[in-house]
């Protein structure tokens, strides 16, 4: 598991631009990445540290780093993109496997697509919170930061959401 940094750990300034790419650039692209695709993620990064520049008189060094407020903000703006997320994860979880795919390959493919699946019918609250917890590898306080929420609802919709996904598993008949 990766250890993340809080912005007084690498003394990054809401109002250097440059010093909060260099100290968390590669952090968020792998999170937006993994939410929306490369070239997506790539432009949301990049309007993520213009929007924290241009807002940076709303941060708050006293609510905790610089970082899950700066996935705060990432989370947001993929937000926008929600959408075409849910339309993508709806299209894979009704795809068939092809044909000449071997037995591990079809039982592989049925569980992303149950994931996937999973992932599109959650509440878009407990689809952050999971894949902030998941992906980003933020803590309880972090994710709570980033979405500004409570740590008891971010405790309570992570709870929600692993359920989910363990049933579905389940399911399917796969270890969760």
């Amino acid at each position: 598991m990766t250890t993340t940094t809080t912005g007084a750990d690498t003394g990054a300034d809401p109002a250097d631009l440059a010093g909060m790419f260099t100290a968390y650039g590669r952090e968020l692209l792998r999170y937006c990445t993994r939410r929306v695709g490369e070239q997506v993620a790539e432009d949301v990064v990049a309007e993520t540290f213009l929007v924290a520049y241009e807002q940076r008189f709303r941060y708050d060094p006293t609510r905790g780093g610089l970082l899950p407020w700066l996935y705060g903000i990432a989370t947001n703006l993929l937000r926008r993109h929600r959408r075409r997320e849910v339309r993508a994860l709806r299209a894979l979880a009704d795809t068939e496997p092809g044909l000449d795919a071997a037995g591990d390959r079809i039982d592989a493919e049925r569980t992303v697509r149950t994931l996937a699946a999973v992932l599109a019918a959650l509440p878009q609250r407990q689809r952050d919170v999971l894949l902030l917890f998941a992906v980003a590898e933020l803590d309880y306080a972090e994710i709570a930061m980033a979405l500004d929420i409570p740590p008891g609802t971010v405790r309570s919709a992570l709870h929600r959401a692993r359920a989910k996904v363990r049933a579905a598993l389940t399911l399917e008949g796969e270890t969760p």
